[in-house]
């Protein structure tokens, strides 16, 4: 089993809180477009294709672009990096704001401003990962992680939802308006932190030279390794559950019948979880250790995904919904703190991002493939397959434990 280090009480400092209160703005605005766009696509069509088309272009960056994406971290300053992408991103909500107002805001749009945004993510999120331990101590990662993922999950799931579904009824021109300009809100916060982040580079190299450098470190490196794949099939049955969802629960015919508020607040119990999950994080991983920590977050994953398959009452989905949300930022905040501790500076934006291409990059091919199967098969068959594949997970972690 990996031990965990003992739990020592560090000042987070001003300059963390700084970059929290940034995350806290942008997670809410990532919260309402990334409910708002299937929504929208939902009210356009019923086909589950083109639903989950609209989450396989807003994930599919970290497919294809995750790896640049880290090195261009690792060769500018970290901070600009994330202001940029944020700066992108509040353009982008804005432009579909305006169409939507125009009348032009048909599938085609709502997909092509969900590639960009996602596009944008991969630069921020690597970025902002990267950032962090320049900001605080490496023993008060797991802290300074667990309170970002706190934020994340309180405004992107919690918040987020359950106001998208109300933004989305009321028009969608102030759906995909009010995140330009939380994101606008978010560049001012992150811009009050001070200080370069640029990594010192000994000489210049291709692109092509440092993507390879950092695969070859997140390859050789077993334990990285196989929480990175781990967690890509993981993701890849969550991608399959969430692309198809929404017409489980909301709409003529579907199994639950909730209204587009109700989806929002159906969403909010993983994202009550989450937080839950954040705030003890540390202390489930003191207490079951690492591999403990991974099996548990396993577990709650399978009755997360499987639960649709087995009622179509929301309370019981909503309470798998809420154990799978806790497990999955139980097993984010041990995992991303690892990553975070044995990563030389210079790297950490590659292995972050190659890590992130298993781990996210498996969303769009998990959307992708829960559309065709629902397409199908129906939709049980989608959550059922998704909760066998998540349960298997717990043959690799009891391997890595052994090992």
């Amino acid at each position: 089993m990996w031990d965990s280090p003992p739990m020592t009480r560090h000042p987070l400092g001003a300059p963390f809180w700084r970059l929290w209160a940034s995350s806290g703005l942008s997670n809410l605005a990532d919260g309402l477009v990334k409910v708002a766009l299937p929504l929208a696509a939902a009210h356009a069509t019923r086909s589950p294709v083109l639903v989950a088309g609209v989450a396989v272009v807003t994930t599919l960056p970290w497919l294809l672009f995750a790896l640049p994406a880290g090195a261009l971290v690792d060769r500018v300053d970290r901070r600009w990096a994330a202001l940029g992408a944020n700066t992108a991103r509040a353009a982008l909500a804005g432009v579909l704001a305006v169409a939507a107002a125009g009348g032009a805001d048909s599938i085609w749009v709502l997909y092509a401003v969900a590639l960009g945004v996602g596009i944008a993510e991969t630069v921020h999120d690597t970025a902002a990962q990267s950032v962090l331990p320049a900001l605080v101590p490496s023993e008060a990662l797991p802290r300074a992680n667990g309170r970002l993922f706190a934020v994340e999950l309180t405004t992107n799931e919690f918040a987020g939802p359950p106001l998208a579904g109300l933004l989305v009824a009321t028009g969608t021109t102030l759906a995909f308006g009010a995140p330009a300009a939380l994101w606008c809100a978010a560049v001012a916060a992150l811009w009050s932190v001070r200080g370069g982040f640029r990594t010192d580079r000994r000489e210049p190299t291709a692109l092509r030279a440092d993507i390879a450098e950092g695969l070859r470190y997140l390859w050789r490196d077993r334990l990285l390794r196989t929480l990175a794949v781990t967690g890509g099939v993981f993701n890849f049955a969550r991608g399959a559950v969430g692309a198809v969802l929404v017409l489980h629960a909301v709409g003529p015919g579907s199994a639950m019948g909730l209204s587009d508020t109700g989806f929002g607040l159906l969403l909010t119990a993983m994202a009550a979880g989450g937080l839950a999950g954040s705030l003890v994080a540390e202390r489930v991983a003191g207490a079951l250790g690492r591999t403990g920590s991974f099996a548990l977050a396993v577990l709650a994953g399978t009755a997360m995904a499987g639960a649709p398959a087995v009622t179509t009452q929301p309370l019981p989905i909503g309470a798998a919904f809420f154990a799978g949300g806790m497990g999955v930022v139980v097993w984010n905040v041990v995992a991303l703190s690892l990553r975070q501790r044995t990563t030389p500076d210079r790297l950490l934006g590659r292995v972050t991002s190659g890590s992130r291409l298993l781990l996210w990059g498996s969303l769009p091919l998990g959307a992708a493939a829960g559309g065709v199967l629902g397409q199908a098969f129906g939709l049980r068959a989608v959550f059922a397959a998704s909760a066998l594949l998540t349960l298997g997970l717990l043959t690799g972690v009891l391997a890595v434990a052994r090992r």
